[in-house]
């Protein structure tokens, strides 16, 4: 399936289950035992830089529909709003979810939490979906981390159910519609850089998930209704996300929330790198630790692409998965 453009490669069977009790158990069993699976999903020859995957495990929330591993270029990340997309419409399609006339609920576990999506229903045919995020929070606004190439560089870091390093794509002398991609990702790797080795990185409630996963350019807007604000993500081993990043909008709306430049209710527009958009809309107030959080809603729409199986054999030497930089 994609999302924007967004791949999401859905394993549906060959990879053993993994082992562990809670779902951050079996992550870490999968990228501590088994990370041969990803390589040979996600890597040349059956995928590329840029493939995502998802793998479906029984959830321990006793909430949820179903749990998901979600897997990339560089190993597991905790969230991913274009594969939740993708799984609400391919949970009611292929029976994982009864499917309900005008809008189907699906409860998806994710590493980060619990993960509400509504998959709306036309006769029968699954189409645009919407999640509400988990607890979303600014980390920090206004951060300044020193860089070699561009001197001081003010950005502000969000949490949309990952940690996302967000600044306007102008302070490095970029336009996010119009500079190549090379020079985007060239510089927000040097961004990324610089914050992991400045800024520490906690999340209050699970050592798991602090960590920077990506690094948003956008065009300094905020999303104002029918004026999509641009931005490019640019996460893991410099991969590039096609799509808006549902996670991505989920930390922007929680900055834009933070900086008071977007009411409750208020709904925003975001468009990737291939004219994508998905909407972001403020739902209500809570709390992560000491942080004022936001929970937001985001919409948009995945597709099928189609089916494949893989193989491998063993005489192969390069079976088991290559990438080229």
């Amino acid at each position: 399936m994609h999302t924007g453009g967004e791949p999401l490669r859905i394993i549906t069977s060959g990879v053993p289950m993994p082992e562990g009790r809670t779902l951050l158990e079996k992550r870490a069993y999968l990228r501590d035992h088994a990370d041969h699976y990803r390589r040979f999903l996600m890597f040349e020859p059956r995928g590329h830089k840029d493939m995502y995957g998802a793998l479906l495990v029984p959830p321990d929330d006793p909430e949820a529909d179903l749990a998901v591993i979600f897997m990339h270029n560089e190993g597991y990340s905790t969230m991913c709003g274009h594969a939740i997309m993708a799984l609400g419409r391919y949970a009611l399609d292929f029976g994982l979810v009864v499917k309900e006339d005008g809008e189907t609920p699906v409860n998806i576990q994710c590493p980060c939490g619990l993960v509400r999506a509504h998959v709306a229903t036309t006769e029968g045919v699954t189409g645009a979906v919407r999640f509400e995020s988990v607890p979303a929070f600014a980390y920090k606004l206004g951060q300044y981390v020193e860089t070699r190439d561009y001197g001081p560089v003010e950005l502000d870091i969000g949490y949309g159910g990952a940690f996302y390093g967000v600044l306007d794509a102008a302070s490095l002398g970029l336009d996010v519609r119009t500079s190549s991609t090379r020079d985007l990702v060239a510089a927000a790797t040097h961004i990324s850089d610089a914050i992991k080795s400045q800024i520490p990185i906690d999340h209050p409630d699970a050592p798991d998930l602090g960590y920077l996963y990506g690094i948003i350019l956008t065009d300094g807007d905020s999303g104002a209704p029918r004026k999509p604000s641009a931005n490019i993500c640019i996460f893991a081993d410099e991969q590039v996300d096609r799509s808006p990043t549902g996670s991505g909008v989920t930390a922007r709306m929680a900055i834009a929330a933070a900086r008071k430049l977007v009411d409750s209710g208020e709904i925003c527009e975001f468009e990737s790198v291939t004219g994508a958009i998905f909407t972001g809309r403020l739902l209500r107030k809570t709390k992560v630790g000491p942080f004022s959080a936001v929970t937001v809603e985001v919409g948009g729409r995945a597709y099928y692409s189609g089916s494949a199986e893989f193989t491998y054999e063993g005489d192969d030497p390069l079976g088991g998965g290559f990438l080229l930089k």
